[in-house]
């Protein structure tokens, strides 16, 4: 039997984008769950707009939808993040399943459908993040270099599978596990202590949390959804920072700098070492604390990538 579900979603200023999400949840193959929306300390008509886009798509989830406004030290995107999640969590048994997505994200029809698939109440699930096809005409480069980048993460996921391979996360696997699309049981979340009320980093801390209270991060290929190329976000340093990050690149021609492969390398040993005799909680504690590793490899195109995947 299928647990209960809800999408929880932050939303801030997103009377643009909101509508497009909506409907691509209306969309969905799976149609039984509920949208927890937290819109905060919006100045347009977030909430109207979602709450239109609802009916007007018909759709046959609940929705769940409430406006806030936090006090400035608190105006971020842990907070809402945290207060759309809870709200999720109240709605549902500890065995549902919390989907959390962002307010500029279009998930396939698919979406849930493959989240359930994977799921379990011990599993944090994250989603790999495409970039939104209908956004291609904004900003060429930024998809250009996407892909490089792309190429890039999966030669270091290479490395690391041959390394210090986990065995609930074996390939073919993604690398990422951000708010966009990130899923876990009620009862894990719980567990974690809910959304850490950061300004920014609050979905990775998160996993961070559920993975020392016992959940174990998998990366489907069947899990995905498509985010937003804009370059100006609603979290400081969030995906939006990247994208005018790779903009400023393609303008100037510049490579972009990343750490070499063999940086890649270390950190998987030491990693697997530290693990074993330090156990997860502690090796988790122990990488945060480690200085950054130095970006001293221009981002190689995608054939060098893939050549260094195999290797």
């Amino acid at each position: 039997m299928r647990p209960p579900v809800c999408v929880c979603i932050p939303a801030r200023n997103e009377v643009e984008r909101i509508g497009r999400l909506i409907e691509a949840l209306a969309q969905q193959t799976v149609q039984t769950f509920a949208v927890a929306i937290c819109v905060n300390n919006s100045s347009d008509a977030t909430h109207a707009k979602a709450v239109e886009a609802t009916l007007r798509s018909n759709a046959g989830f609940a929705l769940h939808i409430v406006q806030r406004v936090f006090e400035p030290e608190l105006a971020h995107a842990g907070s809402a993040r945290r207060a759309a999640m809870d709200m999720g969590a109240d709605l549902l048994t500890p065995g549902g399943l919390l989907l959390s997505t962002d307010a500029d994200c279009r998930p396939p029809a698919d979406w849930i459908e493959a989240n359930l698939a994977h799921f379990s109440p011990e599993r944090i699930i994250g989603g790999r993040i495409e970039l939104d096809e209908l956004e291609a005409d904004m900003a060429p480069a930024i998809f250009r270099l996407r892909r490089r980048f792309d190429a890039y993460w999966e030669a270091v996921r290479a490395i690391e599978d041959k390394i210090d391979p986990v065995a609930w996360d074996m390939p073919p696997r993604h690398g990422d596990h951000t708010g966009a699309s990130l899923a876990l049981s009620v009862g894990l979340y719980r567990r974690a202590g809910g959304v850490p009320l950061l300004p920014t980093g609050e979905d990775r801390a998160l996993v961070e949390a559920a993975i020392k209270a016992g959940g174990k991060l998998v990366h489907p290929n069947a899990v995905w959804t498509r985010a937003s190329s804009r370059t100006a976000g609603r979290a400081n340093g969030g995906m939006a920072a990247d994208m005018q990050r790779w903009i400023d690149c393609a303008a100037s021609a510049e490579i972009p700098m990343v750490p070499a492969f063999s940086h890649w390398e270390k950190r998987a040993g030491w990693r697997l070492l530290t693990r074993a005799k330090m156990g997860v909680t502690a090796c988790l504690e122990a990488e945060r604390a480690l200085p950054p590793m130095p970006c001293d490899m221009p981002l190689p195109d995608m054939a060098e990538a893939e050549i260094s995947a195999v290797q």
